[in-house]
């Protein structure tokens, strides 16, 4: 491009006159190319205002949907309740909350996206107490899990702090705490919506823990501390029970009040005094399933059941004795039970072994042997989807 330039002061005029038409014939040139420009650049605006319209106008399929549907979407997105997700990361229902403007609104005005709440503490103290999970869950029943170990352990006060403005509405309440389990007595008192209840604690519990106000307690967890430090529990409604990590001779008299229980699994520390400990009775007339595993053999551990109900059943070999055909057909008669399942654990077996069980057992559908322990873990989904 060839740009103008000022006429020296000293050309001769005719010089100048011949310039100034040069000049002029240019500017009408320049003035016919910038209105092409021109028009060039308005129809180029048209066209960009006519795609930035439609873009503006096109919704993307997922946010066409109901916010129902959306908010349903969510609640399926996270771990199934009564399952905590956790309170940061991509399993977290906070990660709903950081797509756009409306999937924020639709997450923090969706309660049940909220109702799962992991109270361990260095996950909680990296929220606010005070932010989403409180706030947002409404009047809906929670599940509570605190896991607390020698290292994180929290103070009396921040276990209150945190967990008494929500204590009458816990449904589902998970502890696990290896240090510090002096906070624990400060949680007594009326529990309106307890289902289940899951308890493993250290030896350092000082003084006995209650939950006699639980009328919807169907299920219970506990390790040997906390059934002997849960002394007060309203045995007799409970429907699911597992007990672990605990002698013989202390679940004795918790099976003797549980007497409606319909499933129960027992993971049993043989002692000295379990062998001297002649146990009574233990009558449990509505009992479907029992699981028992123990780390230490113990002749004779079946006579003290009658389980009329029973239909499946998983036994440590090493607690049926010399004989275990001849232990299992005694509990089968005195029980009167018609068992459908047996499971038989920590059992060398040859062809002949098992041929004799299914000889001795012709009416169970079912007969298995291992040489492991029942693999299948203390905490189960089924323990809390009740």
């Amino acid at each position: 491009m060839t740009i103008a330039q000022p006429l020296p002061l000293d050309l001769p005029a005719r010089t100048i006159l011949a310039n100034f038409v040069d000049d002029r014939a240019r500017l009408v040139e320049l003035e016919s190319q910038i209105k092409v420009l021109q028009q060039a650049l308005a129809t180029l605006r048209l066209e960009e205002s006519t795609i930035q319209e439609r873009l503006d106008a096109y919704r993307y399929p997922v946010l066409t949907l109901p916010n129902e549907i959306v908010a349903e979407i969510f609640v399926h997105f996270l771990p199934r309740y009564p399952i905590c997700p956790p309170p940061a990361g991509p399993d977290s229902p906070v990660l709903l909350t950081h797509i756009c403007r409306l999937w924020r609104e639709i997450a923090c005005s969706t309660p049940q996206l909220w109702r799962a709440i992991s109270l361990s503490s260095v996950e909680y103290r990296s929220l606010n107490p005070d932010y989403i999970w409180l706030n947002i869950a409404g009047c809906c029943p929670l599940s509570i899990h605190m896991n607390e170990t020698h290292e994180y352990a929290i103070s009396e006060g921040e276990f209150l702090t945190a967990f008494l403005p929500i204590r009458a509405r816990c449904e589902y309440l998970q502890l696990q705490v290896e240090y510090h389990a002096s906070a624990l007595p400060t949680i007594e008192g009326k529990f309106p919506l307890l289902r289940h209840l899951d308890i493993e604690l250290d030896h350092d519990a000082p003084r006995e823990i209650q939950f006699l106000d639980a009328p919807m307690l169907r299920s219970v967890v506990f390790d040997g501390w906390a059934a002997s430090w849960v002394t007060r529990l309203p045995w007799a409604q409970l429907t699911t029970l597992s007990l672990h990590q605990i002698a013989f001779e202390s679940c004795v008299p918790i099976l003797q009040t549980a007497t409606n229980l319909l499933d129960c699994r027992l993971d049993m520390i043989i002692s000295e005094a379990d062998f001297a400990f002649h146990a009574p009775s233990i009558v449990l007339p509505c009992l479907r399933s029992l699981k028992v595993d123990a780390d230490n053999s113990m002749d004779g551990f079946l006579h003290s059941f009658i389980l009329p109900a029973l239909s499946s059943l998983t036994v440590c070999g090493e607690l049926l004795g010399q004989d275990a055909v001849l232990s299992l057909r005694s509990f089968v008669a005195r029980s009167g039970c018609h068992l459908q399942h047996l499971h038989i654990t920590c059992i060398t077996t040859t062809i002949l072994v098992e041929e004799s069980y299914r000889l001795a057992f012709p009416s169970i559908r079912k007969m298995t042997f291992s040489v492991d322990p029942d693999p299948q873990p203390l905490h189960l989904l089924s323990n809390w989807d009740l």
